[in-house]
Parts: structure tokens; C-alpha cells; sequence
């Protein structure tokens, strides 16, 4: 399970949309199966007999309503995007998931990222979407109701990273790395080997590593690049996504070096015997 933090956004739209995998629609109905959790307020929000299948665009003029009251909100380092936006990818090879089981997954992810307190009912309006497989996409508007606005955690990634690991256990899902422990060689051997080692195993890392923040952000483009019209931007999105792949493919070769230099050395191999003829002196 890879958490991403995207960048921050003045609406929701375009998150949603990317949620989703296409666009917003004043006439499609999200039931509970697309939007499988919400801010605990939204229960009080709505009344008994309201519609509660909204279309996307409503959901999106919902998670908006806070920055239209309160336009002049900024946040503590005087910015002005209150839209987070964050999703989460299981495993290729994971088990499909239930509706509760997303649900659980969204709620953990939201507290992790310091958009829902616990026992707070009107704090960030936010949405967990599970609209593509294997995919979960929380979108979470900072600006509070009263107008205050919730700064999320600086080590916010960090926290989702560990979350995502307990939920990974908790839930029996695939972890993100299953190969052999080298990583504490790498840690404690003192040799140059495994100091390089080191350097490569932190260039490819999958959840903090430079080539995967790269990475995510040339996929984000290509998906972007990808719903402008015209067959220029459709080629554009194509060659961005092999140079995503190639990245990738940079990072694993790195990962199967830095692999290589911890390994121990085996005894060297005795030369086979060679018959030679015996000269006298």
C-alpha cells in the first residue's frame, strides 16, 4: 500500500475528477460504493429525507462551500490552497476489498493526516472516493466552518507511511516490500560497499526516495496532460508515461545493486587441478 500527498489545490474539482477517472457530471449519482466515508458532520449536515446520492459536481460545490464563506482564510504559512488531496494504491496482486474494509482504510488515512479528530464533528469537510481498483482518494478541504484552518502535521507523509503499514498488517494485505532483510546490513556494516549501499538503497526508495517523488509527479502530469483534447496531448501523456517506466526501472536496477554490495562474499573457489608435466631441475 502506497500513500501519496499530491499538491495543494484551490477547489476540488480537479481532484475529484482525477478520483474518479473522468469528469465531473451535473447527472451521475456517487452512491456509498464510490464515496465510502466522509467527515463524521456530514451526518448533521443533511437532513432525514434529503437526497443523499449527490452527483460528483455536487460533491464538489460541498467540499467547496467552506472556501466560498471564508475566502479570505489563509493558512499558518500564508497560503491560500485548503484542498489536500491524497490517495492510496494497494498491491497489483492484493485481495479485492470491502466497502467497510475502504472505509476503515479512509478513516485511518484522514486521522493520520490530521483532517479528522476524533470527537470533533465539525472540523475539515472531507471524502474518501473509490472510484479506479486497487485505489482509495481522500480530498479534504482545510478551511473549517467557523473559518479557522487545520495545518496538517509537517511529518504528514511520514505518518501516512507508518499508517499505511499497520493497515497493511491489520488487514493482512500485501506489504510494500517482501524481499530478503539486507536492509539492517546496510544500516550497521561499516564497510565502503555498504555505505554506497546506503546512498542507492535511499535514491530508490519506493515511499521517500527523490526518483519516486519524481516519479509521481511525471505520472500526475501524463494523467492531466491526458484529458486536455487533441492527439498532441495524448502523445505527450504517452511519452511522459514511458519516462515514468524508465524511472522505475532505474529504481529497481538501483535496489538490486545496492543488494549486491551488502551481500556476504563467499570463500573463493579453489582453482580446478590442472596436470601439468614435471620438469626436473
Amino acid at each position: 500500500m502506497i500513500p501519496r500527498l499530491l499538491e495543494r489545490t484551490h477547489t476540488p474539482h480537479d481532484p475529484l475528477t482525477e478520483a474518479l477517472g473522468r469528469p465531473l457530471s451535473p447527472n451521475e449519482g456517487l452512491t456509498e460504493y464510490t464515496v465510502v466515508a466522509h467527515w463524521p458532520g456530514l451526518d448533521y449536515f443533511t437532513l432525514d429525507d434529503e437526497q443523499r446520492t449527490w452527483t460528483s459536481i455536487q460533491w464538489a460545490e460541498h467540499l467547496e462551500d467552506a472556501r466560498l464563506e471564508h475566502p479570505f482564510a489563509v493558512s499558518p504559512d500564508d497560503r491560500r490552497r485548503p484542498i489536500l488531496h491524497l490517495d492510496v494504491r494497494l498491491h497489483p496482486d492484493d485481495r479485492e476489498l470491502t466497502g467497510p474494509e475502504w472505509a476503515e482504510i479512509a478513516h485511518r488515512l484522514a486521522r493520520a493526516a490530521g483532517v479528522e479528530i476524533p470527537s470533533k464533528e465539525h472540523g475539515c469537510r472531507w471524502i474518501a472516493v473509490q472510484a479506479q481498483p486497487g485505489r482509495l482518494d481522500l480530498i479534504a478541504n482545510l478551511i473549517h466552518l467557523d473559518g479557522a484552518w487545520t495545518a496538517p502535521p509537517a511529518d504528514a507523509l511520514r505518518r501516512l507511511v507508518d499508517e499505511a503499514r499497520r493497515i497493511e498488517r491489520d488487514l493482512h494485505l500485501i506489504p510494500v516490500r517482501t524481499g530478503p532483510a539486507a536492509r539492517p546490513a546496510i544500516r550497521t556494516a561499516p564497510t565502503a560497499s555498504a555505505q554506497l549501499a546506503r546512498v542507492l538503497t535511499q535514491l530508490a526508495d519506493e515511499q521517500a526516495g527523490p526518483l519516486a517523488t519524481v516519479r509521481g509527479l511525471i505520472e500526475h502530469a501524463a494523467h492531466r496532460i491526458a484529458r486536455q483534447p487533441g492527439a498532441a496531448g495524448t502523445g505527450t501523456a504517452h511519452g511522459l508515461e514511458l519516462i515514468a517506466r524508465r524511472l522505475h526501472a532505474i529504481q529497481q536496477d538501483l535496489d538490486s545493486t545496492a543488494a549486491h554490495l551488502v551481500q556476504p562474499r563467499g570463500a573463493a573457489v579453489p582453482p580446478a587441478s590442472r596436470h601439468t608435466a614435471h620438469r626436473s631441475p
